[in-house]
């Protein structure tokens, strides 16, 4: 049995599917059907189910995503956290997160999010320009959106996160500066800045639109860059542009283990005993998901991760500093000679750095992550 894997931190995910209106762009499982009663309760047996995963650790953080899980009431996400209280020991210092939109905002229950113990709101915003926002099919508009932010901070959510979009049908490049500058104004602890991509399986993957060019992209993305770095919000990941990186985001960077708990949530697991790492998938419907938890049914599967260096890539490699060689050998069980002709391929083509005691993206791998990603593959 290899000794270099080692147990690596411990998040929580929550799935909560639910919409008032799916996105045309958005590939998340999300379903914009009436909400199901009892889905608290399925949460808290299906965790039950994989507290086997928990192995003594701590929880560092939790992001609850969806779906908008704003739309909970304070009655469900109070009976949430007095049941993982229950289950689970949270570390002193654990980032607790809820991913809200403005247009479900009820801002008379911020206070409330932050007494139940949600201590960090990532507000998908997407953009400040109210045709961008018609065209996204975001039901906010810009000033409810700054309203929003401003409201959440009133109340005490100093960590907060603002999500910008990038690349959209007829931006121009002093819109989409308008639209960081903005957010910067808002004074945010975190912005999310990334392209608009067509997924498959999505309206617009359906009925594309015309979007800008790859020049565009990659001019926006500098001056976004730039701008966002010259602010103080340093870029951390490809998308990730804070002076203090939120633990979440960090933990799935660096490899780190997570629980999946909701309809169609993911989990990544360690387990040293048997020298594995498990991929988890939770069951996507919500309706099939409540169905199997009341029948007290499966409803995960588990399969065990094969090519571990270039999943360890696919992630860690996302990082602006990137990583130190021990953190590859604890999270993977594999010395990180295995890799040696791989990296130095891409040392050769100047898309990583092996020269100090870090590896990480030089700038032209940054912009060719993809091809330095495969080269692990």
């Amino acid at each position: 049995m290899n000794n270099l894997l080692k147990l690596p931190p411990l998040s929580l995910y929550i799935h909560y599917p639910w919409c008032v209106k799916k996105c045309p762009y958005c590939d998340f499982n999300s379903h914009d059907s009436e909400i199901q009663d009892g889905y608290i309760s399925a949460l808290l047996k299906d965790l039950d189910g994989d507290l086997k995963y928990v192995q003594q650790r701590t929880i560092n953080s939790i992001f609850i995503g969806g779906g908008t899980p704003s739309l909970m009431s304070i009655k469900d996400i109070t009976h949430l956290f007095a049941g993982l209280k229950d289950r689970l020991e949270f570390s002193p210092n654990i980032e607790i997160t809820l991913e809200a939109n403005p247009g479900t905002f009820e801002v008379d229950r911020f206070a409330e999010y932050r007494n139940a113990g949600i201590n960090r709101l990532s507000i998908g915003v997407q953009s400040f320009n109210d045709r961008q926002l018609k065209f996204l099919g975001r039901i906010h508009s810009s000033s409810e959106a700054q309203k929003a932010i401003l409201e959440a901070q009133n109340v005490g959510f100093a960590n907060l996160n603002i999500d910008l979009m990038y690349g959209l049908k007829g931006q121009s490049i002093d819109e989409c500066m308008n639209d960081i500058t903005t957010a910067i104004t808002l004074n945010p602890s975190h912005i999310s800045f990334y392209q608009l991509t067509l997924e498959p399986n999505t309206l617009f993957s359906k009925f594309p639109p015309s979007l800008p060019s790859d020049d565009y992209i990659w001019k926006v993305d500098k001056r976004g860059s730039e701008l966002l770095n010259k602010k103080g919000f340093h870029q951390y990941e490809v998308s990730a542009y804070s002076a203090i990186p939120s633990k979440h985001n960090m933990n799935y960077w660096e490899f780190g283990d997570y629980i999946g708990i909701g309809a169609g949530a993911h989990g990544k697991i360690t387990d040293v005993a048997s020298n594995k790492i498990m991929r988890t998938l939770k069951m996507k419907s919500p309706k099939d998901y409540l169905l199997s938890v009341r029948k007290n049914k499966q409803t995960s599967s588990a399969k065990a991760v094969e090519n571990l260096s270039f999943e360890f890539m696919l992630n860690s490699l996302r990082l602006i500093d990137g990583f130190e060689p021990e953190l590859y050998e604890s999270r993977t069980g594999q010395p990180i000679e295995l890799l040696s002709q791989q990296l130095r391929e891409a040392e050769n083509l100047d898309l990583l750095d092996i020269k100090t005691h870090k590896i990480k993206p030089t700038q032209k791998g940054y912009s060719f992550l993809n091809d330095l990603q495969a080269i692990f593959l």
